[in-house]
């Protein structure tokens, strides 16, 4: 019998490393994203995100490792990469005298098969702003129509760099339903971000980075099911009083148990034997609480339990 043959894939990133200096930004990092799925690079500030997607950008040259991006390589095809992508950074300076229009037709011109002008300012909706400057934008504004540069050019894969990253919830909502309509069409996305709501919502497939290494993979709903827990626990103590990890991890119902600044989070299975029994234990040790709340487990929830770091840490 023949091999089977693999599945294409719309990005491979193989051992890549990257150094600055003393410091090893990125540290022997693997990704595989497929065609049609909206991939999500997470981690803290200083984790590597923003290097690995600029390498994969061809925007920076690795120390070391492999890049194939749709079938090809920077160092070999780079014009012939450049006419498929779409690149939206952190930051996009555009021309403040231009007009959204003009910005639009000025990037559309470097593309041998574009989309027009009038059907990506309808997709990022920004026709009332069609004829303004772009100083006269607003900044959730700005950053729509930098998401609209990176798509007149009709790319196969969408680089998204903390795309939603100061804006109100309205712009962000704006730019998802952006995202989504771009991947409904076939195509793939690699996003990084610092908001959970919005990987949950919009990454098929998620990698969590610390120190330059990938440290979890899998779907939103398989890296929240791999902390074993239904629901999470946060308290705080009156008078800042403590009480031990070790007290905590010994409650029934408790897998993990984590105080940051003085708040006590515990990943707990069932919440309705696990709460009385905490409560219990507190009171026996003379213990009252200032507040307490419990939420269902989420992606930043997994951080923690990883990496002994919020996400939104730098």
């Amino acid at each position: 019998m023949s091999p089977v043959a693999s599945p294409p894939r719309a990005l491979e990133v193989r051992g890549l490393v990257k150094r600055y200096g003393s410091v090893t930004a990125v540290d022997g990092l693997d990704l595989e994203i497929f065609p049609g799925e909206c991939f999500g690079l997470l981690g803290p500030n200083g984790a590597g995100k923003t290097t690995t997607i600029e390498i994969c950008e061809g925007l920076t040259p690795p120390d070391a490792g492999e890049v194939t991006v749709l079938g090809r390589r920077w160092d070999r095809e780079e014009r012939a990469l450049r006419e498929r992508l779409g690149i939206a950074l952190q930051e996009t300076q555009l021309s403040d005298k231009l007009s959204v229009e003009e910005t639009l037709e000025l990037f559309r011109s470097f593309y041998s098969e574009p989309r027009s002008v009038d059907e990506v300012i309808d997709l990022v909706s920004l026709g009332e702003k069609r004829t303004a400057r772009v100083v006269q934008l607003s900044g959730g504004q700005k950053q729509r129509l930098a998401v609209a540069c990176a798509l007149v050019g009709n790319p196969e894969l969408l680089f998204l760099d903390e795309p939603t990253t100061g804006l109100d919830p309205q712009s962000r909502r704006q730019l998802w339903e952006m995202i989504e309509q771009f991947k409904a069409t076939g195509r793939t996305v690699l996003l990084t971000t610092h908001y959970m709501d919005e990987a949950e919502r919009l990454a098929d497939r998620v990698a969590i980075v610390d120190h330059g290494k990938v440290i979890a993979l899998g779907t939103p709903q398989q890296l929240i099911a791999s902390l074993g827990a239904e629901h999470v626990v946060a308290f705080s103590l009156a008078h800042d009083a403590s009480v031990s990890l070790e007290t905590l991890r010994a409650v029934e119902g408790v897998r993990s148990a984590r105080v940051d600044a003085g708040t006590y989070e515990l990943a707990v299975t069932a919440v309705h034997h696990a709460l009385p029994a905490l409560l219990g234990t507190l009171e026996r040790s003379g213990l009252a609480l200032a507040a307490l709340s419990t939420h269902s487990p989420t992606l930043e929830d997994v951080f923690v339990s990883l990496t002994g770091r919020a996400l939104r840490e730098g």
